[in-house]
């Protein structure tokens, strides 16, 4: 529970700090006393009031301000706290969040028992600490999916345990068929261009591509062919010099072999000269080698007209292919293997006959989760009709008619229901959506008998109501003081009221007030402790010429 509240520079307050306590609480005060600015706050430290929201808190003039609220822990907290990594050796739970302000800029930083917090974290953790039902929240009855919420929240473990089954189905489900739909699309898109493809196939498979190197060899073939001449030329004049000699001049193997045959002499006058001699005899063997490859290269010479036009024809064909599809030779033969297998029919009817199979199964655990899920809904909306009706009827709604109904949606992660509130409150009045037929007065009536429902199986330990008996008076607000005494038994229950018949049935009693003083408006909270200090607030908000007597009477029936 709820158990302090401290307030620094917010608002209309300098410093204030509360003490809590279990039970019934209720907030009385005049319209523009203050009472929204502690709703506020704690919604602010929870994680709410963003942005210039939150800066809108600051008292004007100050560049801080600070919120902090302390909570007794609970199992759900501890291990809310366990899983998140925080400390949970202190017996409560401090939160806090400051503002700073630099240059007419401010940031704000929240904590959790001095350690850093996130936003996120924050909102996560709110739930299991308080539920805040403010003025406006009515709206939410007409939100799409919301009433599903509640109703599912009711539902408690069993109903949580079919929708985590339910979700993880349609996540299997909408996987496989997504997985089916991209390949039936890939498919038809195949279907389309196939004609396109094949046309593609055909030219890359009449090109009859296998060598990635051929361009490159037929490009040297063609050289030698164009170049013939001036190659044959330069060979013989290579020739001539090495093997022949020219203009009666010796040739290189003349000189070769003069040389090694003076060596050999002198080797035997001198034994040192023996390593020269053999270099010389490498270089005979090399240049017998040169003569024999240039000899080889001298038979690949001819010229041949028809050779080099059927080389060029072959390489227009490979390069107007490469122009028109903008890939090299290496590039279209990997296309032309990958395109083989694509207009393979027999592979993608066998993968279009797997995923089909996959998306229906898929589909059938899908719907058979679902409507086990709407089993479990369909009998926890029962339970909420009677409940509601149950509370709501001694709030002068005798002749009320309420009904949950599911009716058929598309699959989705939630399951299959679309949930609607129907309400009649009148004789005669035929059943409609609650959000279109509802007055004021009745919403706010149904949604504090909602809010008491779900506390049953609501995790957190405080719920404070605003102005929930907006639009209502006389015996109907003593009916729904009644209920928030009910539920203070086992929940510690806050109430900003203006209703003195649901002032009345509170265990403690703050009143807020605004007070000037040097020109300044400053607001307060008081604790009333005694008969007196709340006989005189009930007085206030009852008004009249006997509200002295009557606020007594009211604190009479309380104790009585």
């Amino acid at each position: 529970m709820l158990t302090g509240l401290q307030l620094q520079n917010i608002a209309l307050i300098d410093s204030l700090e509360l003490e809590f306590e279990a039970g019934f609480t209720v907030l009385t005060g005049e319209t523009g006393a203050g009472k929204s600015i502690l709703l506020d706050a704690l919604d602010a430290v929870l994680g709410g009031a963003q942005g210039a929201a939150g800066v809108r808190l600051i008292q004007s003039g100050c560049d801080r301000a600070r919120i902090e609220a302390c909570f007794n822990l609970t199992p759900a907290v501890r291990n809310w706290l366990t899983l998140a990594g925080f400390e949970t050796d202190e017996e409560d739970l401090l939160l806090s969040r400051e503002w700073r302000g630099q240059d007419s800029r401010y940031s704000s930083r929240c904590r959790l028992n001095g350690t850093a917090v996130n936003r996120q974290q924050l909102l996560d953790l709110r739930p299991l600490l308080i539920d805040l039902t403010v003025q406006g929240q009515t709206q939410q009855l007409s939100r799409p999916g919301q009433q599903r919420c509640w109703l599912d929240q009711l539902g408690g473990a069993a109903l949580d345990k079919e929708l985590i089954q339910a979700r993880t189905a349609w996540s299997s489900w909408h996987e496989a068929f997504a997985e089916l739909r991209r390949y039936q699309a890939e498919a038809d898109h195949l279907i389309q261009q196939r004609q396109e493809l094949q046309d593609f196939l055909d030219q890359l498979e009449h090109a009859d591509l296998d060598d990635p190197g051929e361009q490159l060899m037929l490009e040297q073939e063609q050289d030698r062919l164009v170049y013939g001449v001036r190659l044959q030329e330069g060979l013989a004049a290579l020739l001539s010099r090495i093997r022949d000699g020219q203009d009666q001049a010796p040739s290189l193997t003349d000189h070769l072999t003069a040389s090694i045959q003076e060596l050999q002499a002198m080797v035997q006058m001198d034994g040192s000269l023996a390593p020269v001699r053999d270099q010389v005899l490498d270089l005979e063997v090399a240049v017998e080698t040169l003569l024999r490859a240039l000899d080889q290269y001298g038979m690949t010479l001819e010229s041949d007209p028809e050779r080099l036009d059927r080389l060029q024809d072959r390489l227009s064909i490979l390069k107007r292919l490469q122009r028109r599809h903008g890939l090299d030779l290496p590039a279209l033969i990997e296309r032309r293997d990958a395109l083989r297998a694509q207009l393979s029919e027999n592979g993608s009817a066998c993968d279009l006959t797997t995923l089909s199979q996959r998306e229906l199964d898929a589909r059938l655990h899908r719907d058979a989760s679902h409507q086990r899920l709407h089993q479990i809904r369909f009998q926890t909306a029962r339970r909420m009709e009677s409940s509601l009706m149950d509370l709501l009827r001694p709030m002068g709604l005798q002749h009320l008619r309420f009904e949950v109904r599911l009716s058929e949606a598309e699959p989705a992660e939630h399951g299959s229901d679309q949930v609607m509130f129907l309400f009649s409150a009148n004789p005669g009045q035929p059943l409609a959506p609650l959000a279109e037929v509802a007055s004021g007065g009745e919403m706010s009536r149904f949604l504090l008998a909602l809010k008491t429902t779900l506390a049953a199986v609501d995790g957190s330990g405080t719920l404070l109501f605003d102005e929930i008996d907006t639009g209502v008076s006389g015996r109907i607000s003593g009916a729904i003081g009644d209920l928030l005494h009910s539920m203070a038994r086992h929940r510690q229950v806050f109430c900003v009221t203006h209703q003195p018949l649901v002032a009345a049935k509170a265990e403690h009693h703050f009143r807020v007030s605004k007070h000037v003083s040097d020109g300044m408006t400053q607001s307060r909270v008081s604790r009333l402790r005694d008969t007196q200090q709340r006989q005189q607030e009930l007085a206030e908000l009852a008004g009249g010429d006997q509200a002295d007597a009557y606020a007594a009477s009211l604190l009479d029936r309380k104790a009585a």
